[in-house]
């Protein structure tokens, strides 16, 4: 899928004539029959982003990670060499978690030298290799040489931590799989980014439901219009939305939107909080100086620009601002109509308690937005579920939602097509 400006008299979904202009189903939303597939042909097959490795600071770091999706615990770890490695998180003899503290379903974290099995205390080093089984002799002609932990495809990128749970070797490269819409971001300071606000909650609604609705802004101005003062709300609601670029490469999306100096708005536009703190959905005002931004930012050349948002399949987004910091957004499916939310808000180390100061309510104002966005989905999934409607209208803004779906069955279509192969 080629990348193209969108003409005054064009829009962008024609540009992208695979994708039509029909309305969709949302059958895939709300199918148990379909969410099945997905685990095999979507989480078992593509690369999945896990972590950074700023969450890996030394030798014998390690973090576990639930994969309801994919049916499976890893664990991932920073070995003696600094490579970081990742294995499924079971024991080799009888099947038991190796690594969990109180809760066995809860992700732990920590530094230890080896890993070792609270049933029986066999041990196995930080290259997953099994160095101690307790009363040896006790078992039959055992070679521990065979029995070291089952390792998982793993590869950074970015200091982005990937996974890709193939048995065999993955389809593509990671690098490959991502493409050049995604690696044209190298060289941003995500490294410089160390001062971290995470959220989690537990969603009662599909995975792809909360991916739609950050990768739309036709919302924006009804939706989130009590967040703001009532001289901007009104003035937005009237003007309604329209993003500056949008854009398609294999399995990924990308939405850029132009920008506001918040400080150079009216005072009546902005809350007293945000100029006490100098700060607010936008980001602190005072913004460190980075260095120069990779070409893959700000494709519209917008200016002032606001965000870009990068939509990798199947379930992470980079979200990158212009005030130089970014989010992070998973979606972790567990059922066919539940799933993990995860966000995390990235700044550069605080210079000063008013940074510090500025940069948490930047988080707490996402916090919300977030929370608006979520407000709608567990009544979006209850009345897709009545099936009363069967198909649904999508808007030119909402060219990434239909993407998505359609990259969906694509991939359910290929597993289907391989395993009938096979």
């Amino acid at each position: 899928m080629a990348r193209f400006p969108k003409p005054p008299e064009g829009s962008w979904t024609e540009h992208y004539p695979e994708l039509g202009t029909a309305p969709v189903s949302y059958e895939d939303s709300i199918s148990p029959e379909i969410w099945e597939l997905e685990r095999k042909a979507i989480f078992k097959r593509a690369w999945l982003n896990v972590g950074r490795v700023e969450q890996l600071p030394k030798k014998g770091s390690y973090f576990t990670k639930e994969l309801a999706a994919a049916n499976t615990s890893l664990i991932l770890t920073k070995t003696g060499d600094g490579e970081v490695k990742a294995y499924h998180n079971i024991c080799r003899h009888r099947g038991n978690k190796l690594v969990w503290n109180d809760m066995p379903q809860e992700e732990t974290s920590g530094t230890c030298r080896q890993f070792t099995c609270k049933y029986h205390a066999w041990r196995y080093d930080l290259d997953g290799n099994l160095n101690f089984v307790q009363q040896e002799g006790e078992f039959f002609d055992l070679d521990k040489s065979k029995y070291g932990l089952v390792s998982v495809h793993c590869e950074v990128w970015a200091g982005f931590i990937f996974v890709n749970l193939a048995k065999g070797e993955p389809e593509q490269p990671l690098r490959e799989f991502l493409g050049p819409m995604i690696t044209n971001l190298e060289g941003y300071p995500f490294e410089k980014m160390t001062s971290r606000f995470y959220y989690r909650s537990e969603v009662k609604a599909n995975w792809k439901l909360y991916m739609d609705a950050f990768q739309e802004f036709y919302h924006a101005p009804v939706l989130h219009a009590n967040q703001s003062p009532a001289a901007y709300s009104k003035a937005a609601a009237q003007a309604g939305f329209e993003a500056p670029h949008y854009q398609l490469e294999g399995p990924h999306r990308l939405v850029s939107t132009s920008g506001v100096r918040a400080w150079e708005m009216a005072a009546e536009m902005r809350k007293p909080i945000e100029d006490i703190c100098q700060s607010g959905l936008f980001g602190p005002w005072d913004k460190q100086d980075l260095g120069e931004m990779p070409i893959g930012l700000n494709p519209a050349k917008c200016d002032p620009w606001g965000l870009d948002s990068f939509q990798l399949f199947p379930n992470f987004t980079i979200l990158c601002w212009s005030q130089g910091w970014y989010l992070t957004y998973h979606y972790w499916p567990t059922s066919h109509n539940t799933h993990i939310f995860e966000g995390n808000v990235y700044f550069p180390a605080p210079r000063s308690p008013r940074e510090r100061i500025a940069q948490e309510l930047a988080a707490a104002s996402f916090k919300e937005f977030g929370l608006q966005d979520a407000n709608t989905l567990e009544a979006t999934q209850s009345m897709l579920e009545s099936r009363a409607v069967d198909e649904f209208l999508l808007c030119d803004q909402e060219i990434l939602i239909r993407h998505l779906h359609d990259e969906t069955k694509k991939w359910i279509a290929d597993y289907e097509r391989s395993a009938q192969g096979a």
